[in-house]
């Protein structure tokens, strides 16, 4: 089978262009950056180096593919980054009724039920959508819960303030998190294993109460009883402006954790959950936390 996937050779896009290329199938990376192409070469995969938001390209690369790999890129520059997301949407979408694509496998986003409301995920909601408009093409979409890597911003507020924290976390909800390796497994396997039809699967690694997040994560740098805190939105969006992030940026994740306060990020998780979650869990983490923490 012919692969198009994208999201060059990142955290979950390097894991599956190397099951796929073990299990001998052809595949083409598309990046952005130059410097990826010898890398992506030498993994036996060829390299479509160009910008997603150039239709040419995107459209010149999907091709000869029978299926594809789907991920949005993050750009934290984009001074509109849902409008950057709907137009890569739109490009994918194109570029997929050119080519002879026939199974498409998104990363998508817990949320993404919403399809309004949650931030950064409402673009990959677009795209779902966009995706089930297409006619003779199979759908897998892939809903992994919050990133472990987003926990790392907690790390100045530990050494700093002695507190962990966000807008969200003062209900009895646990936060659902997720692992780059278990998502790249779970994207290997519908990539390797075809379907059929338009489906829906959450991908979760661990489900813990922010207040044990907390307090794991403090103790593993050497600071019990780490409290956690519910700021209001306002504080949140100071704190991650204080941090450096732009304002735009800033907002878009105010409104995400906001869902997550209020229950409906995670609420449709909750009626699908999965019936195994992934091997990596928080403790695991927190390792890998606390040798970052150190640097």
């Amino acid at each position: 089978m012919k692969y198009i996937i994208t999201g060059s050779l990142g955290h979950i896009s390097l894991p599956v262009v190397k099951s796929l290329l073990k299990a001998g199938h052809e595949v083409t990376v598309v990046s952005s950056n130059i410097d990826k192409k010898e890398e992506i070469e030498k993994l036996g995969a060829k390299a479509a180096v160009g910008s997603v938001s150039d239709q040419a390209f995107v459209s010149n690369a999907f091709l000869d593919a029978e299926v594809a790999y789907l991920m949005l890129p993050n750009d934290y520059a984009a001074p509109d980054y849902p409008a950057l997301q709907r137009k890569v949407s739109d490009i994918y979408v194109q570029a997929i009724k050119q080519s002879h694509i026939t199974h498409v496998v998104l990363l998508s986003s817990i949320g993404a039920h919403l399809r309004h409301g949650a931030g950064p995920i409402d673009g990959l909601a677009y795209l779902e959508e966009k995706l089930l408009e297409l006619t003779n093409v199979h759908t897998k979409f892939l809903r992994p819960s919050y990133f472990y890597s987003n926990l790392y911003a907690m790390t100045g507020m530990i050494k700093h303030a002695g507190i962990a924290g966000s807008n969200f976390g003062d209900t009895d909800e646990k936060l659902v998190l997720a692992d780059t390796d278990d998502i790249a497994e779970e994207a290997s396997k519908h990539l390797l294993n075809l379907f059929t039809g338009n489906s829906i699967n959450y991908i979760a690694s661990d489900e813990r109460h922010p207040n044990e997040i907390a307090e794991i994560l403090g103790k593993s740098v050497g600071k019990e009883n780490i409290p956690w805190v519910t700021f209001t939105d306002e504080q949140a969006v100071q704190g991650m402006l204080d941090a450096g992030l732009n304002a735009h940026w800033a907002n878009l994740y105010e409104q995400l954790n906001s869902s997550i306060r209020t229950g409906k990020l995670q609420e449709d998780y909750w009626k699908n959950r999965p019936e195994t979650l992934g091997n990596y869990k928080l403790e695991d983490f927190a390792k890998d936390f606390a040798a970052a923490y150190e640097q």
